[in-house]
Order: structure tokens, then C-alpha cells, then sequence
């Protein structure tokens, strides 16, 4: 009995058959920090208390438009940066409509890289998944779709990197900036 109410304590509960590994050390408590005001909610880690689940919904209240400032900011940086490029080619080159094109290909394309095609490696490393389920994994969190059905660093049999949960977080925050943009770019392209 003992050893269940530590457990309890460290942060693992029986959840039916199955026992909850998210952890409420620093990176699991920073991971479903990100989780709860990205809206991604993978279901898997959740407060259990009242006063947890209060402080949850003001972190929440204020925690959501906060980062929705920070998405915009983060993505009118990455706008700015791909602009600065393109009109410094105008200047060097003398290009007028293909430096921007050329601009906004390469930022497609290093978005693609780094947010959607080069995180599967590494969940294939760290969580043994498939490319395809990396890739699968990539998009649906991007998109705060958020399933639950892959969640980072919860497989009982391997053993992560103390960093990997805070790099993932904030390969969240930006690769989410990112698909924002292309989103409001194909937005427009319809429009």
C-alpha cells in the first residue's frame, strides 16, 4: 500500500488496466503545459484534484490567448525573416517577382524540413514509432488536432532524455507558428 500512495504521489495512477506514466516532474509539467494552451489535449495527463483542475482552467483562461500572441508574434518573425531575404535577392540580383517566390518556396520548404519531415527521425530514434507514425504524430499535434493515440515520452520500456520533452515543446510552439502561415497562405491562395 505504501508503494502505491508513492507512486501516486511521484505522479503515476491507475487508470483501469492501464497505469498513467506522465509524470508531474519539470518536463512532464512543462509538456502538458504547452499541451493545455496549444489546445492540443492528448488526453494522457490531466490534473485529478479540484484544486488542480481550477488552476488548470485560470492557467488555461489566460494561458490560451497569451500563446495565440506568441504564435503571431513568432510567426510575424518568421514572415519578416523571409521578407528581409527576399528583398535583399532584389538588391543583389536585381530579381523583382522571383525573389519573393524563390523566398517563400525556401521557407515552404525549410518549414517542411523542420517541422514536419526531419521530427519523425527522431521519434523513431526516441519512441520507436515508424516514419509514418513520426510523421502521422507530427502533423496531428501541429494541427492541435491532438488525438492521444501517440504521445511523446510515455513508453514504459524506453528511457528519454531529459531534454527531450522541453525541445519537443518548443518544436511545438514554433512548428505551429509555421503551419499558421502556410494555413493563412493557402487561405489566401483560395480566397
Amino acid at each position: 500500500l505504501q508503494g502505491i500512495i508513492q507512486a501516486y504521489k511521484s505522479g503515476i495512477t491507475l487508470q483501469g488496466n492501464t497505469t498513467s506514466l506522465g509524470r508531474w516532474d519539470y518536463s512532464g509539467s512543462f509538456f502538458f503545459s504547452i499541451s493545455a494552451i496549444t489546445t492540443i489535449g492528448y488526453g494522457n495527463l490531466s490534473p485529478s484534484t479540484a484544486v488542480g483542475r481550477i488552476f488548470c482552467i485560470v492557467f488555461a483562461l489566460f494561458g490560451i490567448p497569451l500563446n495565440l500572441v506568441l504564435l503571431n508574434k513568432i510567426g510575424q518573425l518568421m514572415l519578416l525573416g523571409v521578407q528581409h531575404c527576399a528583398r535583399r535577392l532584389e538588391e543583389v540580383f536585381h530579381w523583382q517577382n522571383k525573389a519573393s517566390f524563390l523566398m517563400k518556396t525556401c521557407a515552404l520548404v525549410t518549414g517542411l524540413l523542420l517541422f514536419l519531415l526531419l521530427p519523425p527521425l527522431l521519434f523513431t530514434d526516441k519512441e520507436g514509432w515508424s516514419y509514418e507514425e513520426g510523421f502521422y504524430y507530427s502533423f496531428i499535434t501541429l494541427s492541435t488536432i491532438g488525438f492521444g493515440d501517440y504521445v511523446i515520452g510515455m513508453n514504459p520500456d524506453r528511457t528519454y532524455p531529459s531534454w527531450y520533452k522541453n525541445v519537443i515543446s518548443l518544436w511545438i510552439l514554433f512548428g505551429m507558428a509555421w503551419l499558421a502561415l502556410v494555413i493563412r497562405f493557402c487561405i489566401n491562395i483560395l480566397e
